[in-house]
């Protein structure tokens, strides 16, 4: 009988190795874009992937003004807020969202895309959009990442 006995190990968010990523949204699809990125957020790409701790990297997006929709989603897609009080209910098209705020578009839909618990909420701390081509994280000296 072999005497070797294989262990999984687990990765604690304290030892777990992190990276910086920049990813260009320049005409990327909103949906599948956000879908790579939410896996590296959980670090679902890495051998050293850990369910219950947060092991992901760093994400910081560029040009999220020039992303795009497949279909009709600029004129159709409602984006929904409500304040908890009677009548408070507030929509937003995708097109006013694109000229007010365009990086919450890539925002909203990472954040859908990680779990809803504290876990979630420290994952979704480590992305950074912006709607320009320039950012402040030059000294983490983030790597490019193409999808």
């Amino acid at each position: 009988m072999n005497t070797l006995s294989y262990r999984t190990v687990s990765v604690s968010a304290e030892k777990a190795e992190r990276k910086w990523y920049v990813v260009d949204a320049e005409n990327q699809v909103v949906g599948r874009l956000c879908a790579q990125i939410a896996t590296v957020l959980r670090g679902k790409n890495k051998p050293s992937y850990t369910p219950h701790a947060d092991t992901g990297d760093y994400v910081i997006v560029l040009n999220a003004d020039k992303v795009r929709f497949t279909g009709k989603k600029w004129a159709q897609k409602e984006y929904k807020d409500f304040s908890h009080h009677p009548g408070g209910l507030r929509v937003t098209m995708a097109d006013e969202m694109l000229e007010k705020h365009p990086e919450r578009i890539i925002e909203r839909a990472i954040k859908g895309m990680l779990p809803k618990t504290k876990l979630g909420k420290a994952m979704a701390k480590k992305l950074f959009v912006y709607a320009g081509t320039e950012h402040p994280h030059q000294a983490q000296k983030p790597e490019v990442i193409r999808f």
